[in-house]
């Protein structure tokens, strides 16, 4: 969740209703917005 807080700019109680699906969703939009490759 600090990714996609880091590069969205969201808190992490927003994200607390995400479904595990939704979460790793975001989180694949934010490395592709953050311009990381998969290594981490």
């Amino acid at each position: 969740m600090a990714d996609i807080a880091t590069v969205f700019g969201w808190e992490p109680p927003l994200m607390d209703s995400f479904g595990l699906a939704e979460l790793m969703d975001w989180r694949e939009r934010a490395r592709v917005r953050s311009g990381t490759g998969n290594d981490g």
